[in-house]
Parts: C-alpha cells; sequence; structure tokens
C-alpha cells in the first residue's frame, strides 16, 4: 500500500501533518510524539517580529470543539529561525512554515527571512490576519486582497506557496480561484470559523477578546463542504483540515478532493492522533484492497 504523496513537487511519505497553531513547531510534542513518522510538521504562524498575542482568558471549550483567541502569540522570525528550525533539523519530516502579517511588507519580510533555510519544505500563509492599511478586514476574505498577498509573497518565496483559506466568506470556491490566478502552488482549508460563547452568570463575555476561532469535530461538515467546493474550483492541489478526530474523517477529506490532511484541536485531546489517523488510513486501504491513495483522491 502506498500512503506517499507529491504536492507541489514536494513528496510526503504519508498524507498527514497537523494544522499550524496547535502543535507549536513540534518541540514539546516530540517527547510524546515521533515526528519522523509525520507526513510534514506545520509550525505555528511566524511573522517579522514578535506578537505578544491577545489578553487572557483566550481559550474556551465547547460542544465538540474549543474557541481560541491566541492571536497568533509568536517569538518573530529571528528566534524562530534560530531556534524552532534548528530543532526541526533532527527529524526526517518535511517542514511548512505557516507565516503571518498585518501588512504586505511583513508577510514579504518574513518569507523573505525563509528563502534561504535549507530546511523548509513549503510555506503556508494565513491570510485571516488583519489587514491595517484596510481598516483590519482580514487578507483572506476580500478576493482582491487575497490576490494581492498571494502575488506579493510568490515574488520573494523560493518555496512552494501553499494560501490557509479563511472559512468567513460567502464563496470558498472564489477565494480559492483567486488564490489560484494570483499565482498559489496549492491551498488549504479551513481555518477557524469565528464564534462566541457568553458566560451567562457572570454576564459577560467568556472571552477576553470577545470572539474567537471555533475548532474541532463541530467545524468538521462545514469544512468538508468548502474542501470539496474548493477542490472542484482549482487544479492546484488542496491540504483539507477543520475537524478531523479519526482516519475515517481524513479518509471523507480525500475523497472530497484533499491530497493531504491536517489535524488541529485533536492534537490537544489526544497528541497520538495523528499517528492513529496514519495507521487506519492504512488499516482502511488494506481492507478495502486499495494500491495507492490516489485510488480515492477526489473520487466524489
Amino acid at each position: 500500500m502506498n500512503t506517499a504523496v507529491e504536492i507541489c513537487g514536494v513528496k510526503f511519505k504519508n498524507p498527514v501533518m497537523n494544522a499550524s497553531g496547535t502543535f507549536g513547531s513540534g518541540m514539546e510534542y516530540s517527547e510524546l510524539v515521533d515526528l519522523n513518522r509525520l507526513g510534514a510538521i506545520v509550525t505555528k504562524g511566524v511573522a517579522k517580529v514578535p506578537w505578544e498575542g491577545n489578553p487572557t482568558p483566550r481559550v474556551a471549550e465547547t460542544s465538540s470543539g474549543m474557541l481560541n483567541a491566541i492571536g497568533l502569540q509568536n517569538p518573530g522570525i529571528d528566534v524562530f529561525i534560530e531556534r524552532d528550525l534548528e530543532f526541526l533539523k533532527n527529524y526526517d519530516t518535511n517542514v511548512i512554515v505557516n507565516v503571518c502579517g498585518h501588512s504586505v511588507e511583513e508577510y514579504v519580510e518574513a518569507v523573505e527571512r525563509l528563502a534561504d533555510c535549507g530546511n523548509v519544505s513549503m510555506l503556508e500563509i494565513n491570510v485571516s490576519c488583519p489587514n491595517v492599511h484596510e481598516g483590519g478586514i482580514a487578507f483572506g476574505t476580500d478576493p482582491r486582497a487575497l490576490e494581492e498577498i498571494t502575488k506579493a509573497v510568490k515574488k520573494a518565496a523560493r518555496q512552494p506557496v501553499i494560501m490557509k483559506l479563511s472559512p468567513n466568506v460567502t464563496s470558498i470556491a472564489e477565494m480559492a480561484k483567486a488564490a489560484e490566478a494570483a499565482g498559489a502552488d496549492a491551498v488549504s482549508l479551513i481555518n477557524t470559523i469565528t464564534g462566541m460563547k457568553i458566560d451567562i452568570y457572570k454576564r459577560s463575555f467568556l472571552l477576553a477578546n470577545r470572539t474567537g476561532g471555533l475548532s474541532g469535530p463541530a467545524i468538521k461538515p462545514v469544512a468538508v463542504r468548502m474542501v470539496y467546493e474548493a477542490a472542484h474550483a482549482v487544479k492546484i492541489p488542496v491540504i483539507g483540515m477543520g475537524g478531523i478526530a479519526t482516519a475515517e474523517d481524513a479518509i471523507e477529506f480525500i475523497m472530497a478532493g484533499a491530497s493531504a490532511v491536517a489535524v488541529g484541536m485533536m492534537n490537544f485531546h489526544d497528541p497520538r492522533t495523528m499517528l492513529k489517523l496514519i495507521e487506519g488510513i492504512e488499516r482502511f486501504m488494506e481492507e478495502q484492497g486499495i494500491d495507492d491513495l490516489s485510488e480515492i483522491t477526489g473520487i466524489l
């Protein structure tokens, strides 16, 4: 059975990776998970300069999921390169660096710093960040802003570029097409869905930020639908995520058109979830007489 996949010329031993922001850069999880078995490690978002993130409380449990308003806290590109990327050189797996910023210039400067880092296989661009020059509207909710940031990043990048799409839009297919038209090598989706939780006894918002990103099994049906729509709208590869908890969940995304899948919230619930997915996909293929994962990729 062949579970290997190739995305934008990069070969993955299997289609399973973590979703950005749920795994750090793998350092803490390495005590619990053999990182070498993963198809890729996707780092937490990194910016040109350190970001403090939002005030606490910034995480809340919900039915079948969680809300987070971390605010993309990160140490900045200098510390990231010296600490995180150096650590990841010890492992035999692809490294995908998630990049964030508040302006096109901030994205480009971070991407330029990563250009010569030999162990960075791909870049994932988080377009759910607020565009400070456009009144705080996220880059990923406006097709024109998405095209602008994609073109700028592609011009500066030496690695293949994945645009991570926001689900908080009217048409995910339109956004995927905009990214493809601007030169994106692949798209990943979905990022978290904006939500809110209220403490009825304190009569206040549970998160200091008022709203947060909803993730976990609760959003999976929405994510599968959006991955299907995006995969049928563009010719570039799609990486699917959103509520994946089991191998069956992952296979749904693959059948919907995802070339690879990413696990997010479940890493907090069970750090071995990704390993269970890898084993479960292999078991499914054996039971169903599937020799190569490509046989079921996008079959719907």
